[in-house]
C-alpha cells in the first residue's frame, strides 16, 4: 500500500482535528521564536561562560581538572536529574510561558551567585541552580513551538530559536574574552563597600543579571492552544514508559545516538578553550574572540542548512527526513572534529573546528523536530525532558568528565589534544550507527500519521 494512503488510514481523530485547526498568526508565532531565542541566548551565555574561565578559577580556588569538570558538567545537571521530570509534567498541564519565565530568573541569579563563590562547594551549589535553566526551558520551548507551527515548518522555527544558542555560545566566548582582557581574570577588582572580587567573579556577575529582563519579556508571549492529543486528563507517569516500551524501535536509536553524540560534543566544547591555551599558549581573550566569531558564522549556516535539507526531503515524500539529516550531519562532522585537535597549528585546528561546527549544527533543528512531530501533545513535555535528560545529564555530565579523566590519568594536562581525539573516536562512530538504525522505524511512524497512535491501534514495528 502507498505510504500516503497509509497516512490517511492511520490518522487518529485527534490528528485530523489538529490538521483542521488553524495555527496562530505568523507574526505571533515568530515573536514567540524571537523571545525563545533570547531565552536560549542567556541560557547558553550563562552556562558557557565558565569554559573560558577554567584556568583562573582553577588557580584561585585550587581545583583539579576533575573537580572543574564536575562544576562544568555534573553540578549543572544535578537539579535537572532530580526535578526535571516533575517540571516536565507541569509543562504538559500548565502555562508554559510562566514556568519558563520563572526558570530564566532563577538561572540568571544563580549565575551571578557563581561569581561570589570562594571555594569548590560554593561554586558547585551555585551551578546546581543554573541547571534550573534546562529544567524549565527545554520542555516549555519545544512544546510551545509545536503548537505554534505545523510539522513541516517546525524545523525552520527550531532553527530560528537555536540562533539564541549561537548568540549565547558565541557571546560567552567574545564577551567573556573582552571582559577578561579589560579587567583581567585573576587580578583583584575593588568595588564599593570595601568589596574585592577577582576578575572572573566580575565576569560571572555581569553576564548573569541581564537575564532578569528576558524573564520579564517571556511573560509577553501568548500561550497557544494545545493540539495533537487529549491534554485534559491526568497522565500517570507509567504511561510514558509504557509508550516508550511499545515504540522502542523509534525512540531507542534516537536516544542512544543522542547520548553518545552529546558526550562527545560536550567534552569537546567544554575543554576546547583549555586546549588552545595549553597546547598553543593562546590567552583567554584570543580564544574567546576566535571561537566566538567562528560560532557566529558556522552555526547559523549549519542550522538553516539542516532545516532546509529536512524540508527538502519532506517535500520529496521522505517521512524519515528529520532523522536522515541527523545521520548525514553526524557522519560528516565527527571525523572532521576528530582530527581538529591533532593539527600542528592553532589556526588549522580552528579551521577544522569551524567546518565541523557547520555540519554538526545541521542536526539540531531536525533532531528536535523529529521528537516533537512523532510524539502526542500530552506527552511532549515529558518526552522532551527525557531527550534533554540524556543530552544534559549524560552528555554534559559525562562529556567534560570523560575528557578530564583522559587528561588527568592517561595523557597529562598538556596532552589534552589526545584526550579530545580519543573521546571523538570512541563515541562519534557508534552515534552515527545508532541514528542510522532508527531512520526506517521513524519513517514508518511518520508515514502512519505524524503522531504515533496508541498501542491498541497499530504497531510501528
Amino acid at each position: 500500500m502507498d505510504v500516503r494512503s497509509t497516512n490517511k488510514i492511520a490518522d487518529t481523530d485527534a490528528t485530523i482535528a489538529a490538521k483542521a485547526e488553524e495555527y496562530p498568526p505568523t507574526a505571533q508565532a515568530w515573536y514567540c521564536v524571537a523571545i525563545l531565542a533570547l531565552a536560549v541566548m542567556v541560557n547558553f551565555l550563562d552556562r558557557g561562560i565558565l569554559t573560558l574561565l577554567v584556568e583562573p578559577i582553577k588557580a584561585d580556588l585550587g581545583l583539579s581538572d576533575v573537580q572543574m569538570s564536575l562544576v562544568m558538567g555534573f553540578a549543572f545537571t544535578f537539579f535537572y536529574a532530580i526535578f526535571g521530570l516533575p517540571v516536565a509534567r507541569l509543562v504538559d498541564r500548565h502555562s508554559r510561558k510562566h514556568i519558563m519565565a520563572a526558570g530564566i530568573a532563577i538561572w540568571s541569579l544563580t549565575t551571578a551567585f557563581c561569581g561570589l563563590a570562594g571555594n569548590f562547594w560554593q561554586l558547585f551549589v551555585a551551578r546546581v541552580g543554573v541547571g534550573v535553566g534546562e529544567t524549565t526551558s527545554g520542555p516549555s520551548a519545544y512544546s510551545l513551538l509545536s503548537d505554534y507551527f505545523a510539522p513541516e515548518r517546525l524545523p525552520r522555527a527550531i532553527a530560528g530559536m537555536n540562533l539564541g544558542f549561537v548568540a549565547g555560545t558565541g557571546l560567552a566566548m567574545i564577551i567573556g574574552g573582552a571582559v577578561i582582557g579589560a579587567v583581567g581574570a585573576s587580578q583583584d577588582i575593588a568595588l564599593p563597600g570595601d568589596i574585592t572580587l577577582r576578575g572572573w567573579q566580575v565576569v560571572l556577575i555581569v553576564v548573569g543579571l541581564p537575564g532578569l529582563i528576558v524573564s520579564a519579556l517571556m511573560l509577553t508571549v501568548r500561550e497557544p492552544k494545545r493540539r495533537g492529543g487529549d491534554v485534559r486528563r491526568e497522565q500517570p507517569i507509567t504511561e510514558v514508559f509504557k509508550f516508550l516500551g511499545f515504540h522502542w524501535p523509534v525512540y531507542a536509536p534516537m536516544f542512544a545516538g543522542l547520548a553518545l553524540r552529546s558526550v562527545q560534543m560536550f567534552g569537546l566544547g567544554m575543554w576546547g578553550p583549555a586546549f588552545y591555551g595549553r597546547t598553543f599558549g593562546w590567552s583567554p581573550t584570543q580564544v574567546g574572540y576566535v571561537i566566538g566569531a567562528s560560532l557566529f558564522i558556522a552555526m547559523p549556516l549549519g542550522l538553516f542548512a539542516g532545516s532546509w535539507l529536512a524540508e527538502h526531503y519532506w517535500k520529496k515524500g521522505r517521512y524519515d527526513a528529520n532523522i536522515r539529516v541527523v545521520v548525514i550531519s553526524t557522519v560528516i562532522s565527527v571525523p572532521i572534529g576528530m582530527v581538529s585537535p591533532l593539527m600542528p597549528d592553532p589556526w588549522l585546528a580552528a579551521g577544522f573546528g569551524f567546518v565541523a561546527s557547520i555540519f554538526a549544527s545541521m542536526a539540531a533543528p531536525p533532531e528536535n523536530a523529529a521528537l516533537q512531530c512523532v510524539t502526542p501533545n500530552h506527552l511532549r513535555g515529558q518526552m522532551t525532558f527525557l531527550f534533554l535528560f540524556i543530552m544534559n545529564v549524560i552528555g554534559m555530565g559525562l562529556g567534560p568528565l570523560v575528557i578530564a579523566s583522559f587528561s588527568q590519568y592517561i595523557f597529562t594536562e598538556e596532552g589534552i589534544r589526545y584526550s579530545l581525539f580519543l573521546g571523538s573516536l570512541l563515541l562519534g562512530p557508534p552515534a552515527a550507527l545508532a541514528f542510522w538504525l532508527g531512520m526506517r522505524p521513524y519513517g514508518r511512524a511518520m508515514a502512519a500519521g505524524g503522531v504515533l497512535p496508541s498501542p491498541a491501534t497499530v504497531s510501528v514495528r
